[in-house]
């Protein structure tokens, strides 16, 4: 049911806070003490716990109507938009289907959204066969994201207790172009859904709301090129096992292992910093050993980019 507050006459903005996977509305709801006034009309569906195992597509749907109520009870009032997790991502699909609602947006927040495929959805349905909500997390909407970050204020926020993860969703899975970004350190997943320092940091964003400039250094193209294969990206921690592939002229290396089980894993370093870890499925072995081929012999910093 979704519960609506606020003054009707003086409301400023629409705020929309969604909960993600294996949750309900509650927690996320507390956002809206910090993040609302007196005057804000505040909407936090619940989609039902049991829901958010099947598939998301309802889901999608539900918040759809809501919003459509939104609009046709407030058609003036500007949306501020705050998504955990999978809330982030049912908000991407929500956008997606209504471009006309952009303009109404005046900021777009994912904590915590795996956007560009949960791992944990690849690895309990690697093939996409199932339809459970593991296939529905699994799926890269970086491309979504980006689209609609190009013209709305996005921040996506993160939190990092080790190994860029925050023991759910890996770091990397939550970049893309043209948001801003935030790392929260030593923040679980679960605990970012009403965090102080996660409230914080939104209304930080708030007083000055833009699309961020798009990275041009070697690290960044690097990334982008492998984002495109739609590897599937996760913690860093098999980094230590990981052997040095190309070094560029900046200190930028490409790392490169394979587990045990002959799977490959790719790694890009910044520094001293792992700023990018991934593996190939079975079906993306040979796009890799074709990228990683054509890698040797070209050198990012002589061509012009625009990559994240």
């Amino acid at each position: 049911m979704s519960v609506a507050s606020g003054n009707d006459l003086s409301a400023v903005y629409i705020l929309f806070l969604q909960h993600g996977w294996a949750d309900t509305c509650r927690d996320i709801s507390y956002l809206s003490r910090s993040l609302a006034n007196a005057s804000t009309v505040t909407y936090s569906p619940d989609l039902g716990l049991l829901n958010t195992w099947l598939t998301i597509a309802p889901l999608i749907t539900k918040v759809e109507k809501v919003a459509s109520e939104a609009i046709a009870k407030y058609p003036d009032l500007p949306w501020r938009i705050v998504g955990h997790s999978m809330g982030g991502l049912i908000w991407l699909e929500v956008l997606n289907r209504h471009p006309e609602w952009l303009q109404k947006v005046h900021s777009l927040v994912l904590v915590a959204s795996p956007v560009g495929g949960s791992d944990l959805g690849r690895f309990f349905d690697p093939w996409s066969q199932f339809p459970l909500i593991a296939r529905d997390l699994g799926k890269n909407r970086r491309s979504i994201a980006e689209a609609i970050a190009a013209k709305v204020p996005t921040l996506s926020i993160v939190g990092d207790i080790g190994n860029n993860t925050d023991g759910t969703v890996p770091v990397g899975c939550s970049q893309f172009a043209h948001a801003n970004f935030v790392r929260l350190n030593n923040l679980r997943h679960a605990t970012l859904k009403n965090h102080p320092q996660v409230a914080t940091t939104i209304q930080n964003f708030w007083q000055k709301p833009q699309i961020a400039a798009p990275k041009t250094d070697i690290a960044s193209q690097l990334i982008a090129e492998l984002r495109s294969l739609d590897l599937t990206e996760t913690d860093n921690s098999s980094f230590k096992y990981a052997q040095v592939f190309k070094t560029y002229s900046d200190g930028t290396k490409l790392w490169t292992w394979k587990n045990p089980l002959q799977v490959a894993h790719v790694f890009v370093s910044s520094g001293q910093q792992c700023v990018y870890s991934a593996y190939a499925s079975w079906q993306a072995q040979n796009k890799l050993a074709i990228v990683l081929e054509n890698f040797k012999n070209r050198n990012l910093q002589d061509r012009p980019s625009l990559w994240l």
